[in-house]
């Protein structure tokens, strides 16, 4: 069975990030969404929000499951899952620099993971969580940002978060 993970922090998570799972499902028999911590970011959702977010978000994705996975590194997640597949979404050239930097790495410390760039709808190239949060701080239009199945829940806690 090939598993492949598409790891990410999707705080929250964007029709863009739902792009590529729908995507990257069909390259593999399983999908593990991994929700994980960035140690550069202060998260606005918690590790099981964004995990009940991005479940609402997939449903529609039969071989796609959501798991947090805090701490540890990414290699050690793959080998536990029996995944020899990172799949990355891409939006820009700066993107890929900063991925393929980060997959060369990750080849370094294990040869057998292949990491898979799938580049992003060019509808949501300008589509980032930063930017969906950033938007809804001020009250902005999130329609056709995020899952409309998230949408109100997004808006109502980014406010609440900046009141």
């Amino acid at each position: 069975m090939r598993v492949g993970i598409c790891p990410g922090s999707f705080d929250p998570v964007t029709n863009g990030h739902v792009d590529i799972f729908e995507r990257a499902s069909k390259l593999v028999d399983k999908l593990i969404v991994a929700v994980l911590d960035n140690p550069n970011k202060k998260p606005l959702f918690t590790m099981e929000e964004r995990v009940e977010l991005i479940r609402k978000s997939v449903g529609h994705i039969p071989n796609v499951e959501v798991d947090g996975a805090s701490g540890g590194l990414l290699y050690k997640y793959a080998n536990s899952k029996n995944s020899r597949i990172i799949i990355r979404g891409l939006r820009a050239l700066s993107d890929f620099e900063y991925e393929f930097q980060r997959a060369l790495l990750l080849k370094k410390i294990d040869n057998d993971l292949e990491t898979v760039f799938i580049m992003t709808n060019a509808k949501y190239s300008f589509v980032s969580s930063s930017g969906v949060r950033e938007l809804a701080t001020f009250g902005g239009q999130l329609k056709d940002l995020v899952p409309e199945c998230i949408e109100e829940r997004v808006r109502k806690h980014v406010y609440k978060k900046f009141e």
